[in-house]
């Protein structure tokens, strides 16, 4: 049997190039970069120019770009870093109700030690309301942080309109751009934000690897502690191998930037209509066109989403029930619930992520294999045989 992934938004196959890119930094050149040596001067040097790669693929410049852990790591040091600052200071954080618990579990955190934070709400296609946004500034506001595209259902959020609102009120502005570099076009100055998170795994790089770009002037604390890497904010050894992975799979991400979208736009698209002319009670989550090329959420009415994920895996095709952090809890999607769909719709949802390598023939066999299985899962759950 064929196995199918379409599980993209949750992590990607490391490209074959990027692998070649990272290899020689796991044997002959595995020098530490803060050494004086010349193992350590090639390693200095990669981490260089590896910093020189992912600064230029988002507009930065060198000196802006962090190596974290991955996208959560990034997100922490954002927030925590801003509002560490000034200890014992209440200061005041405007998100979403619909980020990505790397944000909203900081937020938590940032509560209980005494600050405070607003979650602006979304509309029914995932969208922040810019007049929240603004409504929601005070005094001490320090910090705006919502991410440019969601991950469950791919909704792009207007970051550039946010940015005029902070800017306006002398505000600094995160995004998690996880999910959107590689997808669509990501500019930190163009978008206008101070600091801008990335992570590796989702663009065909390795695992355990991320950056945080942070606007040239801007002071933060770090989260943890010990020698001076990273300007300070993220000590430790550097993952050298990681980092040459990370900016070879943004330097490829970069140059398929227009043919990759329009492939998986065009699939997206495909897949969305033949499930639409095939399946009765069915919803697209999140906004129908201001949506990451790659990413179809639906849900099906009367059906049980975890069953679908588990009958779609044993036909060999690879597909979520939403976030892959906390895809194995049995809450509700805290994005669905915030964009109102009842919980008849909710339970039965299922994300499609696509990537590069997927064809149309996969997606009409997804198609397929949808009709078939939802059909048989709401026979199965039909009332008459409760």
């Amino acid at each position: 049997m064929k196995r199918i992934y379409m599980d993209h938004s949750a992590t990607t196959a490391v490209d074959p190039l990027v692998m070649d890119a990272m290899l020689p930094y796991f044997t002959e050149r595995f020098g530490n970069a803060s050494s004086l040596h010349s193992f350590g001067q090639e390693a200095a040097e990669a981490l260089s120019d590896s910093r020189s790669m992912v600064a230029e693929s988002i507009g930065a410049r060198e000196e802006e770009i962090i190596f974290t852990s991955g996208g959560t790591e990034s997100d922490n040091i954002a927030l925590q870093g801003v509002l560490s600052r000034e200890a014992g200071k209440r200061q005041h954080i405007i998100t979403s109700v619909i980020e990505h618990p790397a944000v909203l579990n900081t937020c938590s955190f940032l509560e209980s030690a005494g600050h405070e934070v607003t979650y602006v709400p979304v509309n029914s296609e995932g969208i922040v309301d810019l007049g929240e946004v603004e409504r929601a500034v005070r005094d001490n506001t320090v910090l705006i942080s919502i991410m440019h595209a969601n991950n469950e259902i791919g909704t792009i959020q207007p970051v550039k309109e946010i940015a005029g609102i902070a800017k306006e009120n002398d505000l600094y502005l995160h995004t998690d751009a996880v999910q959107s570099v590689g997808k669509i076009p990501v500019d930190v100055n163009g978008l206008g934000v101070d600091m801008l998170s990335i992570s590796s795994h989702k663009i065909h790089g390795p695992k355990g690897i991320g950056a945080l770009y942070v606007r040239e002037g801007i002071t933060l604390d770090p989260v943890i502690f010990g020698g001076g890497h990273e300007r300070g904010l993220r000590p430790g050894t550097e993952n050298i191998p990681g980092i040459v992975g990370l900016a070879k799979a943004v330097s490829l991400a970069r140059e398929r930037l227009g043919a990759d979208s329009a492939h998986m736009g065009k699939l997206r698209d495909s897949l969305i209509s033949n499930v639409f002319g095939t399946i009765s009670d069915v919803r697209l989550n999140g906004h129908p066109k201001q949506r990451l090329p790659n990413n179809a959420n639906f849900s099906f009415k009367h059906v049980e989403g975890e069953s679908l994920l588990m009958m779609l895996d044993m036909a060999g095709i690879a597909v979520s029930t939403g976030s892959a952090c906390s895809s194995r809890s049995l809450h509700s999607s805290h994005v669905l619930t915030s964009i109102g769909l009842e919980p008849d719709y909710i339970h039965g949802s299922v994300r499609v992520s696509l990537g590069r390598e997927n064809t149309m023939d996969e997606v009409d066999h997804l198609t397929g294999v949808l009709q078939e299985t939802v059909a048989k899962l709401r026979q199965i759950s039909s009332p008459g045989q409760c």
